[in-house]
């Protein structure tokens, strides 16, 4: 059986999200690995802390020719996550380090995270898809 999902890495979102807050600092938060990140948002309360958007960045080599040519490696795969803790209206970004591998994981946790967004939109889109 093949695989008939476009790898994450692969999506390029229309436009761009900038991290943090506009209005306030200190609202971006990295996280080294996948694990660190899954510590501390991973099993949160989705009303609570609503992704709106994600983005899995990847370094273009075309933008290292000097590091590369030094023998520096590119920078690892991130996950940018895009948050509003609704609560208290409060708009934030994490990211963290990721790898092809946690791959599958990533997807499922944004699956579940793209459900409840379904959710609230749900009187104005068509029926359930495939």
């Amino acid at each position: 059986m093949t695989n008939a999902f476009t790898p994450l890495w692969e999506t390029d979102h229309p436009y761009y999200c900038t991290e943090g807050n506009y209005y306030r600092n200190g609202n971006h938060l990295t996280y080294d690995s996948w694990t660190d990140f899954q510590k501390e948002w991973g099993a949160l309360d989705p009303d609570l802390n609503l992704v709106f958007r994600w983005d899995w960045q990847r370094a273009n080599p075309a933008d290292y020719a000097y590091e590369l040519e030094q023998g520096e490696k590119l920078p690892p795969d991130t996950l940018q996550v895009f948050w509003v803790l609704q609560r208290k209206a409060i708009l934030r970004s994490t990211e963290c380090a990721i790898t092809e591998a946690e791959e599958p994981a990533v997807r499922a946790w944004l699956t579940e995270r793209a459900a409840h967004m379904r959710l609230l939109w749900e009187p104005l889109l068509p029926g359930p898809t495939a």
